[in-house]
């Protein structure tokens, strides 16, 4: 790979978005690539907006994605994919997960939550993977597994061996749950 993969991971305190991020990482290393990653989240334990930002590939130099170079945006709920559009290039992806977080924020301040996230990021882009990664991890059997659902979405556009994936899977998720998140993994990795 001659140039950086860029891929920004959103989201809000809770869904995984951290745990996602480190295992793309791992991935990224085990695959022979240079990785940086940045992740923030200073509210997240509150319900607060988290992003983390991966970039891969033969040298990278900066761990932040430039506005408008991300080539994936993995959004886990409807406004933060939103939110970061504006990230994404020309020819990006998004996934996004179909479900709508409201931040208690929203409510106590009175912001409004967007009438419709989805109909502007298809105004910005037409490569864009919907998946109701809720209701795929509560037919698996836990619902706390939309981060290895969206990886599994996001694995078929990166030329990584599925072997690389589920060897990192099993020896990152917590103990217990290995099984079921290489499940969940492999159900993102199969949706279209």
């Amino acid at each position: 790979m001659n140039e950086t993969k860029n891929v920004l991971i959103v989201g809000v305190g809770g869904q995984g978005v951290l745990l996602a991020t480190e295992l793309l990482s791992t991935v990224t290393m085990e695959a022979g690539y240079d990785v940086k990653k940045s992740e923030v989240h200073g509210m997240a334990q509150r319900g607060g907006v988290v992003s983390s930002h991966v970039r891969f590939g033969d040298n990278v130099f900066s761990p932040l994605i430039p506005d408008g170079e991300a080539d994936v945006i993995l959004a886990f709920e409807q406004a933060e994919a939103q939110r970061w559009i504006h990230y994404l290039k020309d020819n990006g992806t998004i996934a996004i997960n179909k479900y709508k977080l409201v931040p208690p924020i929203a409510s106590m301040k009175g912001f409004n939550y967007p009438e419709d996230p989805i109909a502007v990021v298809r105004k910005r882009t037409k490569n864009v993977t919907l998946i109701d990664a809720v209701q795929i991890a509560k037919d698996l059997g836990n619902p706390r597994l939309v981060n290895t659902i969206l990886l599994g979405v996001l694995s078929t556009s990166l030329e990584i061996s599925e072997d690389i994936w589920t060897r990192v899977i099993r020896e990152r998720v917590p103990k217990g749950t290995e099984e079921l998140n290489v499940k969940a993994f492999l159900a993102g990795r199969a949706y279209r």
